[in-house]
């Protein structure tokens, strides 16, 4: 066995290092979901008398729920909003050449590092002067006009992977400019969209900044927890954030499911594209 073939042996306080970012990241969050079932409340170590009575409550809480859907119809509202700007605006920075490019660029993903704290008095000084009166929608507008850097940016990262090769022979087998992007190109970028998509919604969800500057009388569920833990922590927040985590973790494990099919799918055209050309 060569050099390069031996095994690197592991150090310990590699593996010591490594456990304790994980349960510097983590075990905030297992602490949370454990309180969400201690009986005392968010008080006493360790937890004890468990119960379901916290879950009861949360779902007997309307104005929880109502701060919830209010969350989902802004987060739904803002991926159509994002998508619907940020897609043409990847496929100009790929496909086309024009003048003040690279400024476009910068300006398009420059949301990406302003502070919501900008993005927010900045839309509210707009809609000010609009007399627009705050409200959902202004909220949902203001996500969506934050969030349309992100669709871009996951979009273009897609554009910048595709095989042009399918375009150009759906071109050349008398398709349009249309049908070949409807039918070639969107299939193509399914996964890049999707992924769009989720990211959308789960920074939407859990957006405050900007929706701080732009809420009306409805409030958002960040905006809802934010005003309860203002009054201290109860065990009821803390069933409601176990409720997200559970949530996102399902969306996660969605997300990679669908990403290892994709690349199934992807090598075994390829192995049928080399078949083909032998």
């Amino acid at each position: 066995m060569n050099g390069s073939e031996a095994s690197v042996p592991r150090s310990p306080w590699l593996l010591t290092y490594a456990a304790a970012v994980f349960a510097f990241l983590y075990l905030p969050i297992v602490v949370l979901i454990v309180y969400s079932f201690n009986g005392e409340g968010v008080g006493g170590f360790p937890p004890h008398d468990l119960t379901l009575g916290w879950y009861r409550i949360l779902f007997g809480d309307g104005a929880i729920w109502e701060s919830v859907f209010n969350s989902l119809e802004v987060a739904t509202a803002a991926i159509v909003i994002s998508l619907a700007f940020g897609v043409p605006a990847a496929l100009a920075l790929d496909r086309a050449n024009f003048p003040g490019k690279a400024l476009f660029r910068r300006l398009v993903l420059l949301p990406l590092i302003l502070p919501g704290i900008i993005t927010g008095l900045s839309l509210l000084m707009l809609f000010d002067l609009t007399s627009l009166k705050l409200s959902l929608l202004t909220i949902t507008l203001g996500h969506g006009t934050a969030l349309i850097s992100v669709a871009t940016t996951e979009v273009f990262a897609g554009l910048q992977k595709l095989d042009r090769s399918q375009e150009e022979a759906s071109l050349d087998l008398g398709a349009n400019y249309w049908q070949t992007f409807w039918r070639v190109t969107v299939p193509n970028l399914k996964l890049p969209i999707i992924g769009a998509a989720l990211l959308i919604f789960t920074l939407s969800m859990d957006e405050i900044a900007v929706s701080f500057f732009l809420i009306g009388r409805d409030n958002t569920l960040p905006l809802e927890i934010w005003g309860r833990l203002r009054r201290g922590i109860t065990p009821e927040i803390n069933a409601i954030s176990a409720v997200i985590f559970v949530f996102s973790l399902i969306a996660i494990l969605f997300w990679y499911r669908l990403r290892t099919g994709s690349e199934q799918d992807l090598s075994l055209s390829q192995e049928l594209v080399a078949t083909a050309v032998e």
